[in-house]
């Protein structure tokens, strides 16, 4: 078979430092593929759709590559519209910015501290603009705002793709299972990972994967919430029930009294 090394990454993911894919003897093969002249060597990172697929399975440089995006775009933002106003300041935040750090983060969604306080420091830094609000520390200023921290939007994110998967709005491509609780609505299973010899580190990836995370947090939800059968009165209901919930994100220079998910405060 030839492949256009041009249009061809090889990428290579390994379980372990004695993982026995590197004794296998196809392995040297694979990291020396002669495509005509040139060799087909593995990638540490490669990018799919938007998205930056990494050898260890960190979502580290795609929230790197999304936080300076956003500051690139943040800065013009400022630097072009001179008024400071709420109207128009967060107008051209959630039209231009915003998107920029939320693209498919059901997918990426972080849970190591310093990558979640990346993308938070550029809506804090943002916000910390607007008239009215620079005396307010970031917390006060998601209040006074009426916003989320972008750590408990991507939790909505999450929650609104569960509720298209048990409403059969999008294909169920990893077999999230169901079932009804009479007091509770329906619940999502957990799925658990069986493998007794994986690395703890591959334990982690599984357990904050979407696979996991999702069915966690849609049974945090009472019925009244997962009962909607229209998708906006779904997000209406939802972003109203997130709202009353305490939103203190990890934040330089500040100390939460949890790592601030919708789990934390369910338990």
């Amino acid at each position: 078979m030839l492949l256009h090394e041009d249009k061809f990454e090889f990428l290579s993911h390994k379980t372990g430092r004695d993982s026995l894919l590197l004794q296998l003897p196809f392995t040297s093969e694979l990291h020396t593929y002669n495509t005509s002249s040139n060799c087909l060597e593995p990638t540490p990172e490669v990018k799919d759709l938007g998205i930056t697929i990494s050898h260890d399975l960190s979502w580290t440089p795609q929230i790197n590559r999304m936080a300076e995006n956003g500051k690139r775009m943040a800065a013009w933002a400022l630097s072009v519209f001179k008024d400071r106003s709420p109207t128009t300041m967060l107008t051209l935040y959630k039209s231009l910015i915003r998107s920029r750090l939320e693209y498919c983060c059901p997918l990426w969604n972080p849970t190591k501290v310093r990558d979640i306080i990346t993308l938070e420091s550029i809506q804090r830094s943002y916000t910390a603009r607007i008239n009215g609000c620079q005396h307010l520390d970031y917390w006060e200023r998601l209040k006074k705002l009426k916003m989320m921290s972008l750590q408990r939007r991507r939790e909505r994110y999450t929650l609104v793709l569960v509720w298209k998967i048990y409403h059969q709005k999008v294909p169920n491509e990893i077999g999230m299972k169901f079932s009804n609780n009479e007091r509770r609505g329906p619940m999502a299973d957990i799925p658990t990972y069986k493998h007794k010899l994986a690395t703890s580190r591959s334990v982690t990836l599984y357990e904050t994967s979407f696979a996991v995370m999702g069915p966690k947090l849609w049974n945090t939800l009472p019925k009244s919430i997962k009962s909607p059968l229209e998708l906006h009165t779904f997000k209406d209901n939802l972003t109203s029930y997130l709202l009353k919930i305490t939103d203190t994100p990890p934040t330089i220079g500040y100390v939460a009294q949890n790592q601030n998910s919708i789990l934390d405060y369910h338990r």
